[in-house]
């Protein structure tokens, strides 16, 4: 059975068919993070920090360290600082040693920079995944050494020389090409995790369609673990939580093994509060005065005001227990377990305390 190994210095996640599906955490990455962008230019890797810990807590069990910021603010006194080349290898590094300081969450090494990877790789504790290999012959002579170098899984996109095939025959023939490649650099297939590419239902169709098939294929002709960039399928379209919702366990059943995804709900931030406790205010709802801002949005169904697991988590952790990868539904009732308010203890029968 296949078994994808992905480690850090102390925690094991393990992928594979008959095992849990793997969430791997996607927020860490300042690509189209404007905000992030700047703070990494200043030096500033607080949000990082605060990032790793909300995945961890909302149930990642990889997080993705992508490095794919360009300092335009420092082009003035370096113009090398706007060439990713030149700005990768030296973020990854910091990236990866800050996130390891913190938390002992296994890492996936994220960039389409050499550089940058074989630094990540080598910053990192344990047996990171690798992400990523496309068919393209240039990534493949770059990155599959490196694979070999450092012992690590890898994810494999299924896409080459010629872009990204809409015909799903195509996109396994390439993954077929990749697996066979790695294997020539002694590479196994159970280190090979193939990103089928999901593309987005509002524009094809077929797209959850093909993936279905596509992650069937992969399992039963190749024998590999699956990932994905789950947000890809609603792409476009309203509701997107509904959709991915419905997406993820269906890809689940179909054998798909790992998602790159954000597994944390945003927090309600004070404009949104503002805005509701006025239109309450404004419908002559009368609360009571020492209600907090927590017990306000849940009782409003807003969400939270912190970070929170996400929807699309609440849909893995059910389609776990459905699929027999959680014995006994003890992740379920631990994932629906209301939390204890600070300053409370949960109580044994006779008021005792758990200690």
């Amino acid at each position: 059975m296949t078994r994808t190994i992905i480690e850090s210095k102390t925690k094991t996640t393990v992928m594979g068919f008959d095992e849990p599906f793997c969430v791997i955490g996607e927020r860490i990455n300042p690509t189209g993070r404007k905000i992030l962008n700047e703070e990494l230019e200043r030096g500033d890797f607080s949000r990082v920090e605060a990032d790793a810990l909300a995945q961890v807590a909302a149930g990642a069990n990889i997080l993705d360290i992508n490095s794919g910021a360009v300092f335009s603010n420092k082009m003035g006194e370096d113009p090398r600082y706007a060439d990713n080349n030149f700005v990768e290898p030296t973020l990854m590094k910091e990236l990866v040693e800050r996130v390891q300081a913190i938390t002992d969450c296994p890492l996936c090494i994220d960039s389409s920079v050499p550089g940058a990877l074989e630094n990540g790789l080598a910053a990192a504790e344990g047996r990171p995944l690798l992400n990523s290999v496309t068919g393209e012959e240039e990534r493949l002579e770059l990155v599959l050494p490196l694979v070999k170098k450092y012992n690590v899984p890898v994810v494999a996109i299924s896409n080459d020389d010629t872009g990204i095939s809409e015909d799903p025959d195509v996109r396994f023939a390439v993954a077929k090409k990749i697996v066979e490649r790695a294997a020539d650099f002694g590479i196994p297939a159970h280190d090979i995790v193939v990103d089928p590419l999901v593309m987005p239902i509002g524009a094809m169709g077929t797209a959850g369609l093909q993936v279905f098939t596509l992650v069937r294929r992969l399992r039963e002709e190749l024998g590999v673990n699956t990932t994905c960039g789950a947000s890809n399928i609603s792409f476009g379209l309203p509701n997107r939580h509904g959709i991915n919702n419905a997406f993820l366990p269906m890809a689940m059943t179909a054998g798909m093994t790992s998602a790159i995804m954000n597994p944390v709900a945003l927090p309600i931030g004070p404009k949104k509060l503002a805005e509701k406790k006025a239109e309450v205010l404004a419908a002559g709802i009368i609360l009571p005065e020492d209600m907090d801002d927590e017990t306000f949005v849940t009782l409003f169904g807003m969400g939270s005001t912190k970070p929170k697991a996400g929807k699309e988590m609440e849909a893995i952790r059910a389609a776990n227990f459905l699929t027999n990868n959680d014995e006994g539904g003890g992740q379920w009732i631990s994932f629906n377990r209301a939390p204890v308010k600070e300053g409370e203890g949960r109580q044994r029968r006779g008021g005792r305390r758990r200690s």
